[in-house]
């Protein structure tokens, strides 16, 4: 049996200043044909990976649920990765466009879905999610954002084109990197000098966003967009603050139980070093 969740040896990791970007801007977007491999195995491959699918998963379930699985429905999963979740709704027999701007990532996940037996419901497209109108001829009855904006040189522009593409009554889900979660673990880890400074990027964490987004942003950006928001949850509100000094006792299922269990609820949404977000669009 786990004992441990997968933590990383500190939480608090002390590195020298020239290791940080003093701009702390996203010039372009980022794709991630250079180290796809390394996003697979870091990211989905991880204690971390499974407490993100855990918790957005149950808030998808709900999201099906309010649209109805009477007929096969339309999915885009934008920016989708190795799409992970909508292979998990094409096994409920539902459509997925998948786009992503890298190759290496679309040909990964190409390979799993093909493993997983569900290749004749997707779809691909090699394209920036910015052009994605170009490549599919109808609307989505729900599109996947998850984690995309925080790589990205104009959020709220990606995720107005991505809002267009969801049709009347139909659900955006939206994740992304919280500027909250971001500030609090510099708090808790001592990191004042940091915070003072803007908390620059650093260079040498090529998988850690280069900043995270204000939750106030993104919903103001959905309800401008007309959009009504559903619900919230936090995505790992405690898990990335545990300090790995083997106190305490617990299963990584414990933690997993108990990520589900507050993931709702206040403070611990704003909290959550991610935040899923879903929206749906008027039927006007």
């Amino acid at each position: 049996m786990c004992i441990k969740p997968l933590l990383t040896a500190s939480i608090c990791e002390n590195k020298p200043l020239e290791e940080y970007d003093n701009e702390g801007t996203v010039t372009e977007d980022r794709n991630f044909d250079d180290i796809a491999h390394k996003f697979v195995k870091n990211i989905y491959g991880s204690g971390k990976g499974e407490i993100r699918q855990a918790v957005v998963w149950q808030d998808l379930e709900s999201i099906l649920k309010t649209l109805g699985e009477s007929t096969s429905l339309d999915i885009l999963d934008a920016g989708g990765g190795l799409a992970q979740l909508s292979q998990q709704i094409a096994h409920r027999g539902h459509k997925v466009t998948l786009c992503d701007l890298s190759s290496q990532m679309l040909a990964l996940a190409e390979k799993d879905i093909e493993d997983a037996g569900l290749l004749s419901q997707y779809r691909f497209v090699h394209a920036p999610l910015q052009d994605i109108e170009q490549h599919i001829d109808k609307q989505a009855d729900l599109v996947l954002f998850h984690a995309v904006m925080e790589w990205l040189k104009d959020p709220r522009e990606a995720l107005d084109v991505v809002l267009s593409q969801v049709k009347p009554g139909g659900i955006a889900s939206v994740m992304f990197y919280n500027q909250n979660g971001l500030l609090f673990k510099n708090l808790i880890c001592g990191n004042l000098t940091h915070i003072e400074e803007g908390m620059p990027h650093r260079k040498r964490f090529k998988l850690q966003p280069q900043k995270g987004l204000p939750p106030e942003d993104v919903y103001q950006w959905l309800e401008d967009a007309g959009f009504t928001i559903l619900g919230k949850s936090g995505v790992r509100t405690f898990h990335d603050y545990m300090k790995d000094t083997r106190t305490g006792e617990y299963t990584f299922e414990q933690v997993v139980a108990m990520e589900q269990k507050l993931c709702r609820q206040e403070p611990f949404i704003s909290l959550g070093r991610y935040i899923h977000v879903y929206a749906q669009k008027p039927l006007d």
